[in-house]
């Protein structure tokens, strides 16, 4: 079932909100969901630590990059989905998280249009094809737009990609209370107390409508990686052997 890696080399994209959402928003669907943490702050394991975890739902925490493959092809046999967080930053993981990825999904804020971060993911997954012949599928999801300029920031950010053919995800991720709200309460966003939290009616509907447009992409996904299969394969024993 499908790997799918949440990355953007710089910090404060809204990678770990974008994980969660999903991550919950699948095992809703009664998809078995699990999630490597490779982040060294570790904020889906600090979410994990508080929240009301379905059985589901399964974290692993501390892996090495010498076990990350094996940990991920393990939990790829037993799980519908296994999502991974990476560091905020350049990080040796992210090579092999990539090729081991049947998708990788670059959140991007579409307030600050700051696409740095994302850029350097696009430019690894350039090189990776040009290199290793591995042709990694990969979308972007805007993060933390403001609900009132959504339609303009989607089509700042579908003109900048344009040139690359990099697919934007048509829902973006709204800036709301609830989705900051679901990590200080510890618990999926449709848990949250709409007395407490405001418009929790939106978040979820938000967090729905970015699910359904991932599931569409799983067909493309296997397909993509059954091609791929080889050279991954080859492309990691190199990555090992070279520590």
């Amino acid at each position: 079932m499908p790997i799918i890696s949440f990355a953007n080399s710089k910090g404060g994209a809204g990678k770990t909100t974008a994980l969660v959402l999903l991550a919950n928003e699948l095992v809703r669907r009664d998809y078995k969901v699990a999630v490597i943490d490779l982040d060294p702050q570790y904020w889906v394991s600090r979410w994990f630590a508080g929240a009301e975890v379905s059985p589901s739902l399964r974290l692993a925490s501390s892996v090495t990059a010498q076990s990350f493959a094996a940990v991920a092809e393990d939990l790829k046999a037993r799980y519908d989905y296994v999502l991974i967080d990476l560091p905020g930053m350049k990080t040796p993981f992210l090579p092999t998280a990539l090729s081991l990825s049947d998708h990788a999904l670059i959140p991007v804020q579409g307030s600050a249009m700051d696409a740095e971060g994302a850029a350097q993911v696009l430019d690894l997954i350039q090189m990776l094809r040009r290199r290793a012949s591995l042709d990694i599928a990969h979308s972007v999801v805007l993060s933390r737009v403001n609900s009132l300029v959504t339609t303009r920031s989607l089509r700042t950010v579908k003109e900048m990609l344009a040139t690359q053919s990099v697919r934007v995800l048509n829902t973006p991720i709204i800036e709301r209370a609830a989705f900051r709200d679901m990590f200080e309460y510890r618990c999926a966003v449709h848990r949250l107390d709409p007395e407490r939290v405001s418009n929790v009616d939106k978040a979820v509907l938000n967090a729905e409508c970015y699910a359904d447009e991932v599931e569409l992409l799983v067909p493309a996904m296997r397909k993509l990686r059954a091609a791929n299969a080889d050279i991954v394969n080859d492309f990691i024993r190199q990555q090992l052997a070279t520590g």
